[in-house]
């Protein structure tokens, strides 16, 4: 069995589900989920000026809004059940946490005591955060003795205007 720890930020999309328990073909897989919530300004910083750099003013002003700390917990939590349940719905084994302080040095402890394969970053582009290599892939890349896979997550949500 292939185990891949996977970072989101966000819950899976039925797109993401596809793509990630697809990535390694018929060999089963198993998802180790670290969820971060969002909530450290200076990232919603970083956020926002992705937003607005790729014309999406709607979403720069929503990240701003953004919950913290003990109120991002539950919209969280949430989202990581939604997330273990879609994988384990495609026939995978998915266990996982919210990771509030440190995620890379909790993404480093996982990967060596699962002795996981690979990690995957699924996360929403932020051009100025990977621009200066501060993005969880560019920085994992430094933190564990694994591939780092570096995804783009999708939105199942139709367009508004």
């Amino acid at each position: 069995m292939f185990t891949s720890v996977l970072m989101i930020e966000k819950p899976l999309s039925r797109v993401d589900v596809d793509f990630v328990t697809d990535l390694h073909g018929d060999e089963g897989a198993s998802f180790i989920v670290l969820m971060q919530p969002r909530g450290d300004q200076s990232v919603v910083l970083l956020r926002a000026i992705d937003d607005v750099a790729m014309g999406d003013l709607r979403e720069a002003v929503r990240e701003g809004k953004q919950p913290e700390g003990r109120a991002a917990e539950l919209p969280a939590q949430q989202a990581l059940e939604h997330s273990l349940q879609a994988l384990r719905d495609a026939g995978c084994e998915a266990v996982g946490q919210v990771v509030e302080d440190h995620p890379l040095d909790k993404l480093k402890a996982v990967v060596e005591e699962a002795q996981a394969d690979e990690v995957i970053v699924l996360t929403a582009p932020h051009y100025v955060e990977e621009f200066f290599h501060r993005d969880w892939a560019s920085r994992a890349r430094h933190k564990v003795g694994v591939p780092v896979l570096k995804l783009f997550a999708h939105n199942d949500e139709a367009p508004t205007e």
